[in-house]
C-alpha cells in the first residue's frame, strides 16, 4: 500500500456484511477473489481491474457486481488514485433474502449478476443508503429498511443460475483438483498430490488448472486460506493462530499475502471486523 491509501471497514453483527471504504493509488490489490457477493460503487477517479477475462475500468457513478470466487484485482491508472464503497453480502443471507421477497425464485438455483459493471443512479443510491445505514449503525428498522430496497433494485440485475451446473466447459482435471484443494486447503500440499489426485502430471494439471481459473493451483490455494483466514478474524481469532491452522508458515507469512489481496493486515482486518484487542 502506498502512503496515500486507507481503508475503512465496519462489520454489521446482524447481517454479516462488511462495509468498506478505501482510497487506492497505483497498484491496489493483487488478483484475488471472495466467498461473498461485492457490490458497490467508485467515488472518485478510475478504477480499473480484471474480472471475466476482461479489463474494466469503472468511473465516478458506476457500480460494481463481483459473485462469490471471481478472480478481480485492482489498479488506479490515473494521478490521484479512486475511492470506493462496497458492501460484502454473505452468500447465505443473500439467497435467503432473496427468496423471501420474491417468491417466484427458482429453487435447486443461486443468484448470479449479469454484468460486472452497471451505470444506473437509482442503484447508485440504494447502495450508498445501505452503507450507510450499516455504516452508522441506525435503528434496525432503517437498516433492514435500506437492505430490502437494495434487494429490489438489485432483482433486475441478477439471473439464477442452476446450482449444480457443474462448470461443463471447464476440463474435468481442472475441477478435480479445485475440489482437492478445498478438502486439503490447510494441508502442506504439492503438485505431486494434486497429479496423484487427478491422474496426469503436473505440468498438464498446472496449464488446465490456470486455464480454467486464471491462477495457477499454489496462487489458488493462498487465496482459498485468504478467504478462510477472513472469517475466521472477524469471528475473533488471534492472527497467529489463524496462519497456525490454515497452514501458512508463520503469522508474517500470512500477513504479507493477506496485505497483497486485500490492501490491510490481518490485525487491523481483526480488530475493525471483530471489535476485540490484537493478540
Amino acid at each position: 500500500m502506498g502512503t496515500a491509501d486507507w481503508t475503512d471497514l465496519k462489520k454489521d453483527a446482524e447481517t454479516g456484511i462488511e462495509t468498506i471504504r478505501a482510497h487506492f493509488e497505483g497498484h491496489a490489490y493483487d488478483p484475488h477473489f471472495h466467498d461473498s457477493y461485492l457490490i458497490g460503487f467508485t467515488e472518485q477517479g478510475v478504477q480499473q481491474f480484471h474480472c471475466r477475462q476482461t479489463l474494466h475500468s469503472s468511473t465516478p457513478g458506476q457500480v460494481f457486481l463481483l459473485e462469490p470466487g471471481e478472480l478481480h484485482d485492482g489498479h488506479a491508472p490515473t494521478p490521484g488514485g479512486f475511492t470506493y464503497s462496497m458492501l460484502y453480502l454473505d452468500p447465505h443471507w443473500i439467497e435467503r433474502e432473496l427468496r423471501a421477497l420474491f417468491e417466484d425464485a427458482p429453487s435447486q438455483c443461486q443468484p448470479a449478476f449479469a454484468k460486472t459493471l452497471e451505470s444506473e443512479p437509482a442503484l447508485v443510491t440504494v447502495i450508498a443508503d445501505a452503507f450507510q445505514a450499516l455504516q452508522s449503525q441506525d435503528l434496525r428498522i432503517v437498516r433492514q429498511a435500506a437492505l430490502d430496497a437494495l434487494l429490489g433494485k438489485l432483482a433486475r440485475h441478477l439471473a439464477w443460475q442452476p446450482r449444480l451446473a457443474a462448470y461443463p466447459r471447464l476440463p474435468t482435471v481442472a475441477l478435480r483438483a479445485r475440489d482437492y484443494l478445498h478438502a486439503h486447503m490447510d494441508q502442506d500440499l504439492g503438485l505431486d498430490d494434486l497429479a496423484r489426485a487427478t491422474g496426469v502430471d503436473r505440468f498438464r494439471l498446472t496449464r488446465a488448472f490456470k486455464a480454467a481459473f486464471g491462477l495457477a493451483p499454489h496462487a489458488y490455494l493462498v487465496q482459498l486460506r485468504l478467504a478462510k483466514a477472513r472469517r475466521l478474524l472477524a469471528a475473533g481469532q488471534p492472527p497467529a493462530l489463524v496462519a497456525m491452522s490454515l497452514g501458512f508458515a508463520d503469522q508474517s507469512h500470512m500477513g504479507r499475502w493477506f496485505r497483497r489481496a486485500y490492501g490491510l493486515t490481518p490485525a487491523h482486518y481483526r480488530r475493525r471486523c471483530s471489535n476485540l484487542p490484537d493478540r
